[in-house]
């Protein structure tokens, strides 16, 4: 049994937090060493709790690990320790990073650039539409969407990105094998074909209240924003954002009716400094390498420079490089800002060009 088998063990047995995973990594050494200790030694481990200490001299046998490890492959469960090279490089230094990610699907290096987008699971109509429009115009850039999977604007998310054609990220609040709500199997399966489900809680573990909060930290960690929809005072979405100050990532907030409860989280976020978002481009002004790096999404086409004049010529050459913002193509080329406007206008009816949010133009 090796050191990353064993820590796959560990995790899955009840009581074992992240934290005390941790703890004996720095005492042993190795968690192999597990295997080979006495009862007694184990018991003596004074940095565990009783209860901790009786759970893993329980589950310390043949028949527990191998039914642990056949239940992995029974539910085709992909899993990924902190000790391998896959293991997403943004979730390495967050507080008490997960040493065990189980998933359904496929978790992919284009999903290391995503964008999270939380809110209440008693959403209002106007909520359901903000979330979708705005999943969806990122997805059609190549950008993947990470939510929670609940009802309400969780479930908008996951169908915005979808219906775009582009990649979603649910993470549970409980094990990958259990659907919850049971509701959103149909979009579970979806998810799992155009994305991956992730959990650090192990196969079979319930959705249990205190789960989510804990669950929130790798929602907002994976990401490289959180934008909140709408949310309660209390709404469990306010924790992810916190999560993702703490993590040193940007927070967007959608503006609500203040008098509606479900706009008072999203009001108080921006009252406190939150990126106030009107649109999509709100969000890719704050992230603007983003669309850089997905240009390769946008077809190039073959270009007969002799059909245009020669400001429209250094405007598509500028243009041609990367997606590049109209504020930066008048600095590179002198063109005054009326004249440039006009010239970009002319080349996206010809369709040579396109605008992406966020006043970034790029190569059609």
């Amino acid at each position: 049994m090796n050191n990353r088998d064993t820590l796959i063990w560990l995790s899955s047995i009840g009581g074992v937090s992240n934290k005390i995973i941790d703890v004996l990594e720095n005492k042993l050494g190795s968690l192999t060493c597990l295997w080979s200790m006495s009862n007694k030694d184990i018991s003596s481990i004074n940095e565990l709790n009783e209860k901790v200490r009786l759970e893993i001299i329980k589950n310390r046998n043949d028949i527990y690990y191998e039914n642990l490890f056949k239940k992995i492959e029974k539910y085709n469960v992909d899993v990924i320790t902190h000790y391998d090279e896959r293991y997403p490089n943004s979730l390495r230094f967050i507080n008490y990073s997960p040493k065990v990610l189980y998933i359904k699907g496929r978790l992919c290096s284009e999903d290391e650039n995503s964008i999270a987008i939380v809110g209440s699971r008693k959403s209002t109509s106007y909520g359901n539409w903000v979330a979708e429009k705005i999943s969806s115009e990122l997805a059609s850039l190549g950008i993947s969407l990470i939510s929670g999977m609940a009802k309400g604007i969780d479930t908008c998310v996951h169908l915005g990105a979808l219906n775009s054609k582009g990649r979603t990220i649910a993470v549970l609040g409980c094990g990958v094998d259990v659907v919850y709500p049971s509701s959103n199997r149909e979009l579970y399966n979806r998810i799992q074909e155009n994305g991956c489900i992730i959990s650090e809680f192990p196969l079979g573990t319930q959705p249990f209240p205190y789960n989510f909060p804990q669950r929130n930290r790798i929602i907002s960690g994976l990401s490289l924003g959180v934008v909140v929809v709408e949310a309660t005072e209390k709404s469990g979405s306010l924790i992810t954002a916190h999560h993702a100050i703490d993590q040193g990532k940007d927070v967007f907030a959608v503006p609500g009716n203040i008098n509606s409860i479900f706009s008072r989280g999203t009001n108080l976020l921006i009252k406190d400094g939150a990126k106030l978002v009107m649109s999509v481009d709100d969000i890719i002004e704050e992230i603007p390498y983003l669309v850089e790096r997905y240009s390769k999404l946008y077809r190039k086409v073959e270009i007969d420079y002799n059909e245009f004049s020669d400001d429209e010529i250094k405007v598509i050459k500028y243009i041609s490089e990367k997606p590049i913002h109209c504020d930066l193509i008048a600095l590179r080329t002198g063109i005054s800002v009326v004249e440039l406007n006009s010239i970009l206008t002319i080349l996206e009816m010809k369709g040579v060009i396109k605008q992406l949010p966020g006043r970034i133009y790029t190569i059609r």
